[in-house]
């Protein structure tokens, strides 16, 4: 018999259950490394144009590497009339080695131009305006949408897309579909801060492979779904 408050009985989750596993979060990744894209904002502030850039070159890119190129990127330029002064060439070898840094180098001198020519110089507000910017897609703008214009919003990256599949919170096969059943679970005022939460729980506990069950604190409630191999 299924217990009362578990997390098997798909989106029929109870509130203080949610409330317990954003708690539980929050205290077991105080200590650890935070992401990126809160470096970033450490570093430079809630830019929205750098918050973006920092976003691109994190895709398929570890934080590591993508927080790097971010820093040595952003000692050349930290707006777009800046970045269109660079060639393509001159930031593809700033950001390398990040994945796909020679498109990425293109993205990021293109999405430069765009809003020199049609945002006013800036990155504009509004999530259809950011979805019509090239090579931004949903993660980045609800990313950019909640890290620098605190909107509600929950930008789903693979560490969300697999945990909250893992631990029963949805049954989703993409981001867009995961995006939908969360906000339905999780209460607004949690969606910004869901993406770190789990950013660093994926990249620390729950790994794709092997995840560390023995040293989670959501084991009990945990089904594992997927889960093949654990430590």
């Amino acid at each position: 018999m299924q217990k009362k408050g578990s997390f098997y009985k798909l989106h029929h989750i109870p509130i203080m259950t949610i409330s317990h596993l954003i708690a539980t979060l929050q205290k077991a990744t105080f200590s650890m490394p935070r992401p990126a894209a809160e470096l970033i904002i450490q570093k430079y502030g809630k830019d929205p144009f750098l918050i973006l850039i920092s976003c691109i070159l994190s895709l398929r890119t570890t934080d590591a590497i993508s927080y790097a190129a971010s820093i040595r990127l952003f000692e050349l330029a930290r707006n777009p009339q800046q970045m269109v002064a660079i060639s393509e060439e001159k930031i593809a070898a700033c950001i390398f080695p990040v994945g796909f840094y020679r498109k990425k180098a293109y993205t990021i001198r293109h999405i430069s131009f765009v809003l020199l020519k049609q945002c006013e110089q800036t990155v504009v507000l509004k999530s259809g305006q950011l979805l019509a910017l090239p090579g931004v897609g949903r993660k980045t703008a609800n990313l950019v949408l909640g890290y620098a214009y605190n909107i509600p919003a929950i930008c789903v990256d693979t560490h969300v897309q697999r945990i909250s599949n893992r631990l029963g919170l949805v049954q989703t096969k993409n981001p867009a579909e995961t995006e939908e059943a969360l906000k339905k679970i999780i209460p607004k005022k949690h969606w910004i801060e869901l993406n770190s939460l789990l950013v660093m729980w994926g990249q620390n506990i729950c790994r794709p492979q092997s995840p560390k069950c023995s040293e989670c604190p959501l084991a009990t409630f945990c089904p594992k779904i997927g889960v093949t191999k654990s430590r």
